[in-house]
């Protein structure tokens, strides 16, 4: 699809190219609403600083897309403007204008309405917000590219928080050269931004030799070592999956990369150790709206003496408040030494795990000057699915069965634990299930700052798609 500016001067890289932003993006020109009827007449006075980067570039802002409330959600179910459809599953429905939800598929959450835009064709890219998986998931499920950068690479300046050191910038696209072109305009450092990578810490990782950066033909993978992590062999992984995952990995074996076994025995706490973290930090950063400084305010409540909080979080949906009193709780004094402590000693260890695997060297720690960068016992990325299954039917994501409710919590297993390390990774499109039709995406994953080598190992993967 190719985009064109018909009257005026050239802008920049991306000029009259159509981009879409996730709800939490602060945009001067439309409301911001998180999905939220909390924020249902919030404009900001300002926009975000990807979105001046991408409109200094020349892009063009087509629109806001759905997401799950505040971003707590695996399905794009939980938004107050109602879920988000997976595109597949409305072309496959011979009676798509006719309402059944019965047989409508979730685009994923939280960033599901960008990934719904972009399998659509609405638009060339879209941004989203990666918390615990939330472009990657969708990705898998719409049959689209979903690119987390590192922690930090690109400014969080402007996006409404979820979990503070979590939340990520991340881009949707058809390929993995349109994400890199987005990427290579919003992945700069931002003086706004206390967690954005200094200068200093940028220089240090660019001197950093790289796979892409000693092989200059991007094709040949000769030498690269690719890890195949056997913790994500978890038992709910189906059929359809773990083929097109063994077929992922046969491709880059046939274009001379060499396939080693690799253990991060940590993943396994990554699930709870997530959802303590980032429910935590989601119920400290809620606190903000309590419709005096920020979010809805009840007028009645004037009337009531004490209770204008009260009445102003009702507003909030259920799964919003679910998560608001198990952060809270696990902040108590009595759970924070037994839970939110026990979480970042497993979030240590899990980023120890990658830092262990990992050929290249972090460049957020010292980096010893003897250093072998060849060593035989490491990788320079990791392959994983992304999802355990496709994606699952709207309704069973709604229903309060026991087992359909976990099953939301337990999508995110194999994305979460490269969010808590803060590392690269990616979805890929890379073929559809024989079961029942619907895409499934393979996952890259890589050392700290190394988005170079990422991409560039994406790149010869998503041409081996189905």
């Amino acid at each position: 699809m190719i985009y064109l500016n018909i009257v005026g001067s050239f802008n920049g890289s991306l000029d009259g190219i159509p981009i879409a932003y996730k709800d939490l993006f602060c945009t001067s020109s439309l409301p911001t609403t998180c999905g939220s009827f909390m924020l249902k007449d919030f404009k900001s006075p300002f926009n975000a600083t990807v979105v001046n980067s991408l409109e200094e570039a020349g892009a063009i802002m087509v629109g806001k897309t759905n997401m799950d409330e505040f971003g707590m959600g695996a399905a794009n179910v939980y938004s107050a403007y109602g879920p988000v459809y997976n595109p597949q599953s409305i072309l496959f429905d011979e009676n798509h204008f006719e309402e059944n939800d019965g047989e409508r598929r979730v685009a994923g959450g939280s960033s599901g309405g960008s990934a719904a835009a972009v399998a659509s064709g609405m638009c060339f890219a879209a941004l989203g917000s990666d918390t615990g998986g939330s472009v990657r998931l969708p990705a898998s499920y719409c049959g689209v590219v979903g690119f987390k950068p590192s922690y930090g690479q690109c400014s969080r300046w402007g996006l409404i928080a979820y979990a503070n050191s979590l939340d990520t910038v991340g881009i949707l696209s058809r390929t993995v050269n349109d994400a890199q072109i987005i990427y290579d305009v919003i992945s700069k450092y931002d003086v706004n931004d206390s967690t954005s990578i200094t200068p200093e810490v940028r220089s240090i990782n660019s001197s950093i030799p790289s796979f892409f950066k000693l092989n200059s033909n991007t094709n040949d993978l000769r030498g690269l070592r690719i890890g195949v992590p056997k913790e994500y062999f978890v038992s709910e992984l189906s059929e359809s999956i773990i083929d097109l995952w063994k077929k992922g990995i046969s491709y880059l074996k046939s274009h001379g990369a060499s396939i080693v076994s690799v253990s991060c025995p940590n993943t396994r706490h990554a699930l709870s150790a997530y959802y303590i973290l980032a429910l935590s930090e989601a119920s400290s950063n809620l606190a903000r709206f309590d419709g005096v400084r920020y979010g809805y305010r009840n007028e009645d409540s004037n009337q009531k003496d004490g209770l204008i909080y009260a009445d102003t979080r009702e507003i909030f949906g259920k799964e919003v408040k679910k998560r608001i009193i198990l952060g809270t709780y696990t902040l108590t004094a009595g759970s924070y030494g037994n839970y939110f402590l026990r979480a970042q000693k497993i979030r240590r260890m899990i980023k120890s795990d990658f830092d262990r695997v990992f050929k290249r060297p972090n460049p957020l720690h010292p980096i010893k000057k003897d250093l072998k960068f060849d060593d035989d016992n490491k990788v320079d990325v990791l392959i994983t699915p992304v999802a355990i299954s496709t994606a699952p039917k709207v309704e069973d994501c709604l229903t309060t069965n026991v087992n359909n409710f976990v099953n939301t919590y337990v999508n995110d297993v194999l994305v979460m634990p490269a969010s808590l390390a803060g590392i690269p990774a990616i979805s890929i499109p890379f073929g559809v299930s024989s079961i029942d039709g619907y895409p499934i995406g393979l996952q890259l994953i890589a050392q700290y700052g190394d988005e170079n080598t990422l991409l560039g190992v994406a790149k010869v993967l998503e041409k081996g798609a189905n």
